[in-house]
Formats: C-alpha cells, structure tokens, sequence
C-alpha cells in the first residue's frame, strides 16, 4: 500500500512505537488520526502533523466504533488501522501466578482490541474491495517471553487472528500485516527517548522504518529483528531443543531473587553475579 493521501488509524500512539509509526505515515503523506488511552499525549503527537487526536480505551468496543467514526468524519473513510496498544506486567512468580486482571488486561488490549478494530472497519473495506489491517504483535508471538506468560500466550493469538484476517479476507481485497520486534527502546520496557541503543534493541523510529517498509511490499510478516527469522526456523525443526535451550536462557537471565532481568538478557551476560 501506498500511504499517500490514505485515512490510517493509530492506536496506543501517544508514546512509544504507536508515536513513531504515527508520524512517519504522517510523513508518508497519510492522514493520521492518533488513538491512546491519555488524550494529551494523543494531542500532543497529532498537532505535531495535523493529525486527528482521539482519546481512547481499546478494551471498550463503543469507543472503538466511535473513534472510527470520528476517524471517517474528519479524513473520510479510514484506510489502513494500526492496531499498537500494548500492555507488559510481568510475572511475580510461576508461570500462572499473574492476576486474572492481568490476564484479562492482556486479552483484552492484545486480543479484542484488535477484533474490534476488524468489526469497525471490515465492513467498509470489503464493500471498497481495498483495506489494510496492520497488527501489533510480538517476537513473543511467534516464540515466547520469558517471565510473562500472559503478554506471550495473548501475542500468540494476536498473530493467530492475523493469520485468520489474511486468509478469509485477503481475495477480498483486504491487506494484512503483522509487526514481531523483539526488543524495543521504548517506555512499557522502562526507556526513555534519549535511551541508548544497543545490539539487539531497537528505536521506535527504526521500527516505524521496517513497518512502512513492510507495508509497501504487503508482507504479512515484518520482522523488525531480522534474527528473528533463524529462531522461527530452530524451533519448528526442534521443538524439544528450543525448549530446552529457552530454560537454559531463562536460568541465565534471573536475578538473585528470582526476577527476570530484561537488561542483562540485552546484555547478553547472566542476571547471576
């Protein structure tokens, strides 16, 4: 797809990935209505390009639905949504020890969000023979996250709807794509912008790069860490290996106490001094 001149929703677009990827379809020529859940960081993005700023709640299918309309009323109808919002909490203990409100925040925000997206504008788009979905998952989507069962398993699905988007829909005209980083400079993981980048972690700017790259050539698949590509491969020649090597990572990668430390496994180094 071609963002020039499009109607492109994106959501959790106040910071982070959602904001770069927000301005570089604005600096592709897109119409950008940006979506988050704290309105004056949503404001703040789009005065920067003339976008449209919308507060809103993902996990909410009403507020969805109207920020589609609000989307359509002012650039008309929308194009391409972006579906980024993202939540990380982590795990205090085994593997199923998070809340049910995590667990359900997850799936919601991972999950629903983006089948309420579907049901927003999959109408239109079918009837117009053209439109884009583009889906924010995870290299945890495809592989595993070490230390959040529940940001894993609901990444999981995320790719899982993608892939039911793309063949029940793709001879209708609609394009789909899904975004896997790995790790990414950006707040939910505890940087800033002025974070510096190291092997293996990405800005969100580069990311943003990769994804209207992505777009242009309407890959399903973007992979921002190319890396990504020989793990997928590992694991489905080996799944028991994979498995066995992702204990011995995570052995690696906990601290003293047991927490998973996302910055040694950055490192490269074990969490265990």
């Amino acid at each position: 797809m071609d963002l020039k001149d499009k109607t492109a929703i994106v959501t959790g677009a106040g910071r982070g990935i959602g904001a770069a990827i927000a301005r570089r379809f604005a600096a592709e020529g897109a119409r950008v209505v940006v979506a988050d859940l704290d309105a004056n960081a949503a404001q703040a993005v789009a005065a920067e390009f003339g976008g449209l700023a919308v507060p809103c709640d993902v996990t909410d299918e009403a507020q969805v639905q109207d920020l589609v309309a609000r989307a359509e009323a002012q650039f008309g109808p929308v194009d391409l949504f972006c579906s980024n919002a993202g939540v990380f909490f982590g795990e205090p203990d085994h593997a199923a020890s998070a809340s049910n409100d995590v667990w359900q925040r997850c799936w919601g925000i991972h999950v629903m969000a983006q089948v309420y997206a579907a049901r927003a504008v999959l109408p239109g788009m079918i009837a117009r023979g053209e439109g884009y979905l583009l889906h924010m998952a995870s290299a945890a989507g495809l592989l595993s996250q070490i230390g959040d069962a529940a940001y894993s398993a609901t990444k999981h699905a995320a790719v899982g709807f993608a892939e039911s988007l793309a063949i029940s829909h793709g001879d209708q005209g609609i394009r789909v794509s899904v975004i896997c980083p790995q790790y990414v400079a950006t707040p939910m993981l505890g940087y800033d912008e002025a974070a510096e980048v190291t092997q293996g972690l990405l800005t969100p700017d580069a990311v943003a790069d990769c994804v209207v790259e992505g777009i242009a050539q309407e890959q399903f698949l973007i992979l921002t860490h190319p890396e990504v590509t020989q793990y997928i491969r590992f694991k489905s020649e080996n799944y028991d290996k994979w498995l066995t090597n992702m204990r011995r990572l995570r052995r690696s990668v906990l601290d003293p106490d047991g927490r998973f430390d996302l910055q040694a496994m950055l490192r490269g180094e074990s969490a265990r001094k």
